[in-house]
């Protein structure tokens, strides 16, 4: 079911125009990262702007995160769909290499420094195209 639900995440990405930063890029498959965001304070707005800001910022300086979306999640109408995050980041990276490379640059590492306080609970789920 997670890789279901991984995959119609994925090709949501590529078919919207979602919050993404560039329009031009196109999905590169060779790597996938997604990760889901729980904020301890989901309805705060002062929490929310500043996840929202420092993510922004970090990835308009990461020189290894291909295509970016960052995402909400939508009022579930199926059972099937979990709901229950707060936010969703998709990035596709050129190689696992270049992945490993993102989890260690500075930009990186500011955005957690920032914004752990934030959240309660993240889970990433990580795909090498077939």
């Amino acid at each position: 079911m997670k890789i279901k639900l991984l995959t119609l995440i994925l090709l949501s990405m590529v078919s919207t125009v979602g919050f993404s930063q560039s329009k031009e890029q196109t999905f590169d498959h060779a790597f996938a990262h997604v990760v889901y965001f729980w904020l301890k304070n989901p309805d705060s707005k002062e929490d929310r702007a500043k996840f929202e800001a420092s993510l922004q910022k970090f990835l308009d300086k990461s020189q290894y995160a291909k295509t970016k979306f960052i995402g909400k999640p939508p009022k579930a109408i199926r059972a099937v769909v979990d709901d229950s995050f707060t936010y969703s980041l998709i990035l596709s990276f050129d190689s696992a290499e270049a992945q490993a490379a993102y989890q260690v640059e500075p930009p990186h590492l500011v955005f957690v420094n920032e914004c752990e306080e934030l959240w309660e609970k993240v889970i990433v789920y990580d795909s090498e195209g077939i």
